[in-house]
């Protein structure tokens, strides 16, 4: 008989998971004088940031915002269904 292995995060977990991420994360854009800011997960799954120093008003920051961040948070935890800028 097999039994069903899946796991679903609660909000403590996912929130661990998605600082884990950022941790992950941060080098890359503090390399370039920026930072992240974790904010919150909301009921839908969202993840708030907030993009700060050199990210908060660089013009390819949304595209680091959806291509980087959203897509290392999102394959690392589970029920999460977007990220967005809080500012």
């Amino acid at each position: 008989m097999a039994t069903d292995t899946t796991h679903v995060m609660d909000r403590d977990e996912q929130e661990a998971g998605v600082l884990a991420a950022i941790d992950a994360i941060r080098p890359a854009l503090q390399a370039d004088g920026g930072d992240i800011v974790f904010k919150r997960i909301a009921d839908d799954g969202v993840v708030y940031v907030e993009l700060i120093g050199a990210c908060s008003d660089c013009s390819v920051s949304t595209m680091t915002l959806k291509a980087g961040v959203e897509r290392i948070i999102m394959d690392r935890v589970p029920g999460i269904t977007a990220v967005e800028e809080d500012a």
